[in-house]
């Protein structure tokens, strides 16, 4: 295996390269929310469409994940991060030019897919790259905070072109982003890869592409009813696949996701948390989003202005957080950030139609800024401590599976709690606006019970020593519980 750099010093700006490239992967998921009023006109997009802008680009980005790691690891990380690339700015391009509601979701569903390559080609380089010690926990802590607030920050740059230029340079903008990641892995990044015979598992990516994308199916049809026979038969058939894929990968040679990399507790407890994280920032962030255009009536620069105040506070806390792990380990942030985030979602249930900014909602956005903190910092170092390298992609592909898994089934269930509040508060005859708030506030309390469930997982799953659960120089394995 070669190393992704080629000497320590370019070893940073490899990272400054990756990150870059994992922040556009996670901004797109929320870069279109601020624009979706704007291209639903233009487009003519029914409310349902609507939704499917955002879910067509994280269901295809999770579902294919796990193939894209495995990709990377047996084709080799550089060549599928740059085709990624590729193919992740054609699609942009393609997006942004759209003339029609289904040509924008069909875009967006082939950006995801792309970027279900780039993304975990990125992280595992990242992985080899740092292998151990305090350097790989500051890399990986630039690289989570940059992960996790790039939800945040699509909101605000999103708000940006919006306003001065038109919701289609939300997705023109990647192009950019592309130029420069391209020009940069160009001139920074080595190639690295399994090594021996490796196969791909065809089954196994066949089972588990079709089984979340019927499982996530299932949770959008389940606003129409959770008792709805093609709720019902959808969320059963992607139970069912997915079953026969933990079978399959019991039993093939050379598994997509070989069972060794989720077996272990502390890593299944991080996948699980940050699944969590994907469902509160891509589900309830958009209804905080639609709370401020549709009843404060904030433009869309304004609304993404209103945003930036929780990504502040997370790059703000972001070196404390950092120092904090190094010296007391991260089983204790992983629990108390769940629960300092959850406060801040149950604060923001107060919002009304004639609500203030600064007084309802900011003081959340602080409160969540300082949870999240807590758990952008080790969350992907926890996700990967104690993976063999030959699995570095599939593992990383996990990470980002979970996340962009989670905000998929977080806003289809968000979506349904928004809808049934909203419709009972219409029929006790609220109106238009004190109905949307209600509904707003339904999916904040749903997002503050899974993040008190997330704790809950960091007390059962994170557990070990705290030199074995984040490595310092002796590359220790996390040990299995």
């Amino acid at each position: 295996m070669s190393f992704v750099s080629r000497s320590s010093a370019s070893r940073w700006w490899a990272l400054a390269v990756l990150a870059l490239t994992q922040l556009v992967v996670v901004l797109d998921t929320t870069i279109v929310t601020i624009a979706l009023p704007q291209a639903q006109t233009e487009l003519g997009l029914t409310d349902g469409q609507r939704q499917w802008v955002v879910t067509a680009y994280a269901l295809a980005f999770g579902a294919l994940l796990l193939l894209g790691g495995r990709i990377a690891d047996y084709w080799g990380r550089k060549r599928t991060f740059m085709v990624g690339m590729i193919g992740f700015g054609l699609a942009s391009a393609w997006g942004g030019l759209a003339q029609s509601g289904t040509e924008l979701i069909v875009a967006r569903g082939v950006q995801g897919a792309f970027a279900a390559m780039l993304a975990p080609a990125a992280l595992a380089m990242v992985t080899v790259l740092f292998a151990h010690g305090r350097e790989r926990n500051l890399a990986f802590a630039i690289f989570g905070t940059v992960a996790g607030t790039g939800a945040a920050i699509g909101l605000v740059l999103g708000g940006v072109l919006t306003e001065f230029a038109s919701w289609r340079w939300c997705l023109l903008v990647n192009v950019v982003f592309v130029a420069i990641s391209m020009i940069g892995g160009a001139l920074l990044l080595s190639e690295s890869k399994a090594e021996g015979n490796n196969r791909y598992d065809i089954w196994g990516a066949i089972t588990v592409t079709l089984g979340l994308g019927a499982l996530v199916y299932g949770f959008t049809l389940a606003e129409h009813g959770w008792g709805s026979w093609d709720t019902i038969l959808f969320l059963a058939i992607g139970v069912v696949l997915l079953t026969v894929f933990v079978v399959i990968q019991s039993r093939v040679r050379q598994p997509l996701l070989p069972l060794r990399v989720i077996t272990n507790s502390v890593r299944a407890g991080a996948f699980l948390i940050q699944a969590v994280i994907g469902a509160v920032m891509i589900g309830s962030m958009l209804y905080l989003t639609f709370y401020f255009q549709l009843v404060l009536g904030m433009s869309p620069l304004i609304s993404g202005i209103a945003n930036v105040a929780m990504t502040v506070v997370v790059f703000g806390c972001t070196p404390f957080v950092t120092k904090g792990l190094n010296s007391f380990g991260p089983r204790p942030l992983m629990i108390v950030g769940p629960l300092v985030t959850a406060a801040g979602l149950f604060l923001l249930m107060g919002v009304t139609p004639d609500g203030n900014y600064f007084v309802q909602v900011l003081p959340a956005l602080v409160l969540m800024g300082v949870g999240l903190s807590m758990l952008f910092v080790p969350l992907q170092n926890l996700a990967l401590t104690g993976v063999s390298p030959a699995d570095a992609g599939v593992a990383s592909a996990t990470v980002n599976s979970a996340f962009h898994i989670g905000g998929s089934i977080g806003l289809a269930v968000f979506t349904v709690l928004y809808s049934t509040a909203a419709t009972d508060a219409l029929a006790g005859g609220a109106d238009q606006l004190l109905a949307f708030t209600n509904g707003y506030s339904a999916a904040f309390l749903a997002s503050g019970i899974a993040m008190v469930v997330a704790a809950l997982i960091a007390v059962f799953m994170i557990r070990g020593p705290r030199h074995e659960l984040i490595p310092n120089g002796d590359g220790a394995a996390v040990p299995a519980h």
